[in-house]
This record gives structure tokens, C-alpha cells and sequence, in this order.
């Protein structure tokens, strides 16, 4: 083989942390893992979903992001652990050192995933699968979690090995398995597939991953254009991505949150799309990018889901600019009748380095506005996020920057693991 591809992906990985941390850590003697339970926020808090579940609880029909309101009628004696970001965080960074020692290139993937090249190492190498159930039990013992393994020669048909039956469990996708255990899975278990794209799919018969692989290629690319030849290679399970120590750039960035009433006037609705677009240029500015496209999402009281994109005069990472752009693409898609639950914003057309394109008629006043939102992120960065907020947010129910991770996870407040 030319490479050799590791995915290691923790089981249920804010609920397994939280049930390690109670039982090896607290000395609690019930272990939410062998229960019915979830993490997830607040019960009373009606923007609380389903962050993570026990097998037991998804035996009850509990799923993933769904309400927690949701998961409760389904399960009555369904337990509640609210989510602990620091401790997340110190689990992950045990968990990727633990990793890094097995591997000479992990790519952090997720808070809980990751992909290792092994290709050259010798062990790893005479016996993958050997090596591969070390590896998974060295974790159990050293941090008290359990872990998928998939084994494969790229990271494509590795993630799709480590997803295959859990938990704790090791599993290969060789080029010569594919028949067997890829072609017969249906075809949104196929990396990329969202709900979407299985309709458009399901519509031309395309049912499986196999009917997928036997589906003539130009089809695909005259349906689904450049998407269609991607999921074509996906299903023969090509990939031509590699291990790399250095994550890639975002292909854009965005947030959404769920309001904790139903949003019915505009004002309002302008002042969360505010609080998004604080977040979401704050991190387009970290990471040195501009944009040139906002989408708005929202999502009514009766769960009904619309987007509209707009696009910007210029790239651009100015806070003010992207929410101006939010907020005429809400007025284009929302007639302000439908009480709204949720709404999102999103950045994409990215570029990095982007000269600005100025007018005659923007050029003070987008320096000043740059120069602003370099100070306030001085200020936010050394003192935290409440340290300086807009006027509109005073005395505010809509916090000043909304969606994305926890605020603890966002300033970097992590709790150290303890010894042992």
C-alpha cells in the first residue's frame, strides 16, 4: 500500500468526557454511558438540543441535535448533564498527545476526531489492525474513554471505516473491500451527503453508495456539476487529501443561534444579526480572511427552514459592512409576519490578502471602521468578550456576540486534567 491512514473518533465525546470525568475523577458510582442520557443545556432553556447521547438513550429513539423537549418525550427518565467546554477542551488536548505518540503526522480533525498517517511505521505497517486495537485500548486505559478506529489508505475510506458499527471498535476499508462493505450502505452514509443532495439522488434512483459508483459520471457532473464528479470518486472511494499537521483554511465562516423568544419585528432581528456578525468577523479576522458573499438562514416558529445570499460591493472583514449586507438580505427574505426561532449568518467568496477595492465614497469611513474593530478585538482578547459591547446591547436579552462555541471555548479557559 502507498499510505497508510488511521481515523480515531471518540465515542460519544462530550457525554463519554463527562461520564470518565464523574467516575474516575469525582468517584461517582453511576455512569451516564451505561444509562439513558444526553448532554445538553438547560432543560427549561427552549434552545436546548441534544449535544451528545448514551447507546441506551438512542435505543429510545433519541438523536443527536434534536430539542431536548423532543428527546424527553421519547425517553421520560431520560438523564440531563449540562455540557463542560473546559473540560472538553483538556480531554481533547490528552487525547490528541496521547495520538501523537503513535502517529509522526496527526491532523486534528475535530475537538474529537483525528486522522494519522502511519505510513512507515513498521508495527503499524506488519499488522494495521493489531496495531490499530492497541492504540484504541491505550486509550481506555490512560484517559477512560472509548474510541472508534478506522484503518483504510486514505483519509476518505478511513473516516467511513470509523464509522462502521460503535463502539470501541476497529475497522478497515481497503480499496478491495469497497464492494462489500461500502457499495451496499445507503447512499447519505457516503462522506458530504446531507439531506439535500440524498432527495436529488433518491430522484434518479440513486438509493446506495454501489448505485452511486455505477451511476455514469457525466450524468452526475451535468446534475450536480462539480458536486456530481466528487461524490462519483467519493463512491470508488478516491481521495487524493492528505495527513497534514497544518490545518486548512475555512472555506467560510458562519454561526446561528436560537433565540430564546420568537423574533417578530424587524429591529430585532437586525439587532441578532449583530450579535452573529460579531462572532463571525471576529474569527474571519483571527484567521487574516475577507469575504464577499453573507447568507442569512432563519427558521420560523413551524420549523421551517430559508436562506438568501447577498452579495458584498468588496471583500471585506469590517463588522459593520457584512451586518449591513445581513440585514438586506433579511429584508429580501422575510416578510416579518412568520414569528422567527433561529436565525444564522454566514461569510463565504473568501480570500485572504484581498486588496480592498475603495470608492470615493467609502474609503474614510472603511478605515475608521477597520481600525475600530482591530481595537475592540485588542480589547476582547485581553479582557475578555463582555469588556466592551455596542450600545444596542445594554440592558439587552440578545447577548453582544451570539452563536458558535461557548464563550469559555472562544476566550481559550480550559480546566487541566488531573494527575493520573
Amino acid at each position: 500500500m502507498d499510505r497508510l491512514i488511521f481515523h480515531v473518533d471518540v465515542n460519544s465525546a462530550f457525554l463519554s468526557w463527562t461520564a470518565a470525568h464523574q467516575v474516575l475523577v469525582l468517584g461517582q458510582g453511576r455512569d451516564l454511558r451505561q444509562i439513558p442520557s444526553v448532554i445538553a443545556g438547560d432543560r427549561e432553556d427552549r434552545r436546548a438540543v441534544v449535544l451528545a447521547k448514551s447507546i441506551p438513550a438512542g435505543r429510545c429513539g433519541v438523536h443527536t441535535g434534536e430539542a431536548l423537549f423532543q428527546a424527553q418525550r421519547k425517553c421520560p427518565d431520560l438523564v440531563v448533564e449540562k455540557p463542560d467546554y473546559p473540560l472538553y477542551v483538556s480531554a481533547s488536548r490528552a487525547f490528541i498527545a496521547l495520538l501523537r505518540r503513535y502517529a509522526p503526522a496527526v491532523e486534528q480533525y475535530s475537538i474529537d476526531e483525528a486522522f494519522l498517517d502511519m505510513t512507515g511505521v513498521p508495527d503499524a505497517e506488519d499488522d494495521p489492525v493489531g496495531f490499530a486495537g492497541r492504540l484504541r485500548d491505550q486509550v481506555w486505559e490512560e484517559l477512560g474513554f472509548t474510541v472508534n478506529v478506522g484503518v483504510s489508505v486514505n483519509r476518505l475510506l478511513a473516516k467511513m471505516a470509523g464509522d462502521f458499527s460503535k463502539p470501541n471498535q476497529v475497522h478497515t476499508l481497503f480499496p478491495e473491500e469497497i464492494p462489500e462493505k461500502l457499495w451496499p450502505l445507503p447512499v447519505r452514509r457516503l462522506f458530504l451527503i446531507g439531506p439535500a443532495t440524498e432527495r436529488k439522488l433518491h430522484y434518479y434512483g440513486i438509493r446506495t453508495v454501489g448505485d452511486l459508483a455505477r451511476t455514469d459520471r457525466e450524468f452526475l457532473r451535468r446534475q450536480l456539476h462539480r458536486q456530481g464528479e466528487v461524490l462519483w470518486n467519493y463512491a470508488h472511494g478516491r481521495s487524493g487529501s492528505a495527513v497534514t499537521e497544518t490545518p486548512a483554511l475555512n472555506k467560510g465562516y458562519g454561526n446561528s443561534v436560537t433565540t430564546p423568544f420568537d423574533v417578530t419585528d424587524p429591529a430585532t432581528a437586525r439587532r441578532v444579526l449583530l450579535s452573529l456578525c460579531e462572532t463571525v468577523t471576529a474569527r474571519m479576522r483571527s484567521d487574516g480572511q475577507t469575504g464577499a458573499l453573507v447568507t442569512v438562514q432563519i427558521r420560523d416558529r413551524d420549523f421551517t427552514d430559508r436562506s438568501h445570499q447577498l452579495a458584498l460591493a468588496s471583500f471585506t472583514d469590517v463588522t459593520e459592512e457584512i451586518w449591513r449586507g445581513a440585514c438586506r438580505a433579511l429584508e429580501e427574505l422575510w416578510d416579518g409576519e412568520s414569528p422567527l426561532r433561529q436565525l444564522g449568518v454566514q461569510v463565504s467568496r473568501l480570500a485572504q490578502g484581498c486588496p480592498r477595492q475603495y470608492n470615493v465614497f467609502d474609503g474614510h469611513r472603511y478605515d475608521r471602521l477597520a481600525r475600530l474593530d482591530t481595537a475592540v478585538d485588542a480589547i476582547r482578547a485581553k479582557y475578555g468578550e463582555g469588556s466592551i459591547l455596542r450600545a444596542c446591547f445594554a440592558g439587552s436579552p440578545i447577548p453582544p456576540m451570539s452563536g458558535g462555541l461557548h464563550p469559555e471555548r472562544r476566550t481559550g479557559v480550559t480546566r487541566p486534567l488531573p494527575p493520573g
